[in-house]
């Protein structure tokens, strides 16, 4: 099992079209829609998104989300913590001290100081948040959107949001019309 799971990888993915939003606030369905992935399960972590500080949103049919601070303000190491929640990379059970031959009672010794493998691993730890912190979505966005990415497909990126943004706008209005005619009607 990966330390950092996929929500986090479709949480940085859906960010990154916030990092230079379409005119209207794109919804989960629409971020999730667009990328081919799960829409419950990114609504469910573009919930934690929110209670982060990392996304705003606006509720309602027309509402959707846009980034809380500036895309250089938000760091890789947010979103992992967002999404995953702030956990251990390992889980030191002190075994040294477990040996058969202490029969339950282990010497001083044999637990004295932090455990060498533990060491290991808080350092592991401290190194991979502080490159996970080093990033941010300013320069995720540069590198992903720089390959070669054309002002054309971004242009249609613009239009396909904005068409979905329009979609949801008449269902709204119609369902308003349709809820007007049927109290009309007395039904």
């Amino acid at each position: 099992m990966a330390y950092i799971g996929t929500g986090v990888e479709y949480a940085l993915h859906c960010l990154l079209w916030l990092v230079a939003p379409p005119e209207q606030r794109p919804s989960s369905r629409d971020l999730a829609d667009i990328q081919g992935v799960p829409v419950a399960f990114v609504a469910k972590i573009f919930s934690k998104l929110e209670k982060a500080g990392i996304v705003e949103s606006s509720g309602g049919i027309r509402g959707g989300y846009c980034l809380a601070r500036a895309p250089e303000d938000i760091t890789v190491l947010d979103v992992v913590d967002a999404v995953e929640g702030e956990k251990s990379l390992f889980d030191c059970q002190e075994v040294r001290g477990r040996c058969a031959l202490f029969e339950d009672n282990p010497p001083k010794w044999a637990n004295r100081g932090v455990c060498g493998i533990h060491a290991v691993m808080l350092n592991a730890q401290k190194v991979l948040r502080d490159e996970l912190a080093k990033s941010n979505l300013a320069t995720l966005s540069a590198g992903v959107f720089g390959k070669g990415m054309t002002k054309d497909f971004l242009s249609e990126v613009k239009i396909w949001f904005s068409d979905r943004h329009t979609a949801r706008e008449d269902a709204r209005i119609t369902g308003i019309r349709a809820r007007s005619a049927t109290d009309e009607d007395g039904g």
